[in-house]
């Protein structure tokens, strides 16, 4: 004999009343190899017919061990390992590692690489966010965004790559300051590479805000709270696009900053509809940034980029926590000295990692289908996550 119980049926149709045959929960595994995941993460769902139950994000599948490496390289080599747990923002990276040791060293850095790194910083985190405000639609179906974010990429790529030589791993901060001067010319080709991005950049919102598939897909999907946002440590756009007005570049400023008029770009919805603006925005607000550390640039008199170093570089013994606000979030490094060329400790505090770990919250109650939209909005790196 079949059992009936009463169920609804399709999406929201709960209380209907409708007769159906008793399904059980089915246990589903997305990833750890799949398109979806960015990478090799792993979702395991519980799934009452086409909605979440359950979701539990399973990470380590990518363990690069970054930390232990970090008790083995001196602070040169460091760099090297920092600018690659989260490849889309490399030089961001390197500059927890570098702002921690000149602290420890009671260094000042000369005033030339401040604001030549806070450009760079800003020019790298709209490459960062020019990445996913191109994949993110094109998960959705949306091709014709990716191509498009993808030349303003290639415009900035093209600077960075020039001053640095690398396209994605710029290995170009050091302690004490930067590895080489401004090359000639290059802040005249930086400010027409920023305005060339400004201008263009509409594009890309028109063709993204324009779409009522996009809109429908993102509008009220996947929403968290302030407060969950809170009590998971989530950081960068995603808190923001939640109401968490909060911002490092601000609240607690390094580099440059101080002197700069950072505008915090925050949304309340909390959805990916909202957290897709505040990237959006955010970009805007960094070519902005960018232009006045451009200028000022071109102000300061000819002098000095860096420190000059003893070949054999030890930090005092003692402790220090660095963290800055990366593209994606917070990343912080908790360096712990013996004063020695090689750090005892050197603890990594990635924005991805806590970031992802909120899926748990936001999936359940969400249909399988709204699953990819929810997950690409998360904008995480694998790499950041399993550090």
């Amino acid at each position: 004999m079949t059992e009936e119980r009463v169920v609804g049926v399709g999406a929201g149709a709960l209380g209907l009343g409708a007769k159906e045959l008793a399904t059980e929960d089915m246990i589903l595994n997305i990833g750890p190899q799949h398109p979806s995941t960015h990478g090799v993460l792993r979702l395991r769902l519980t799934l009452d017919g086409e909605r979440i139950a359950t979701a539990e994000p399973i990470i380590g599948y990518m363990h690069r061990g970054a930390e232990k490496l970090f008790e083995v390289r001196d602070y040169r080599q460091i760099i090297v390992l920092a600018n690659r747990h989260d490849w889309l923002s490399a030089f961001s990276n390197e500059l927890g590692v570098v702002i921690a040791a000149e602290r420890m060293l009671g260094m000042e850095v000369p005033p030339r690489a401040v604001w030549a790194r806070t450009l760079l910083a800003e020019l790298n985190r709209v490459l960062n966010h020019l990445m996913f405000l191109g994949s993110y639609p094109l998960e959705l179906g949306a091709i014709t965004p990716v191509f498009y974010a993808f030349r303003e990429r290639e415009t900035l790529q093209a600077i960075m790559e020039e001053i640095s030589g690398g396209r994605m791993h710029y290995m170009f901060n050091r302690v004490g300051g930067l590895k080489e001067d401004l090359p000639l010319g290059w802040l005249d080709r930086a400010a027409q590479a920023v305005a060339e991005v400004r201008r263009r950049l509409p594009d890309i919102e028109t063709l993204i805000f324009g779409n009522e598939i996009f809109l429908a897909r993102t509008r009220g999907v996947g929403v968290v709270d302030r407060e969950t946002i809170m009590q998971y440590g989530v950081s960068g756009p995603i808190a923001r696009a939640s109401g968490v007005d909060f911002d490092l570049r601000r609240d607690d400023p390094y580099l440059a900053y101080p002197e700069l008029p950072v505008k915090v770009v925050t949304r309340s919805a909390g959805d990916c509809n909202a957290r897709f603006e505040v990237l959006l925005e955010q970009a805007k607000v960094s070519l902005d940034l960018a232009d006045i550390c451009i200028e000022r640039l071109r102000e300061l008199p000819q002098g000095p980029i860096n420190q000059r170093l003893p070949k054999i570089l030890k930090v005092p013994e003692g402790d220090t926590y660095a963290w800055t606000e990366n593209p994606l979030g917070i990343n912080g490094y908790y360096l712990v000295s013996r004063g020695e060329k090689t750090p005892w400790r050197l603890k990594l505090r990635s924005a991805s990692y806590n970031n992802v770990q909120v899926l748990r919250e936001i999936l359940p109650g969400n249909l399988i289908a709204d699953m990819v939209a929810i997950l690409g909005s998360m904008f995480f790196v694998v790499g950041d996550i399993d550090k």
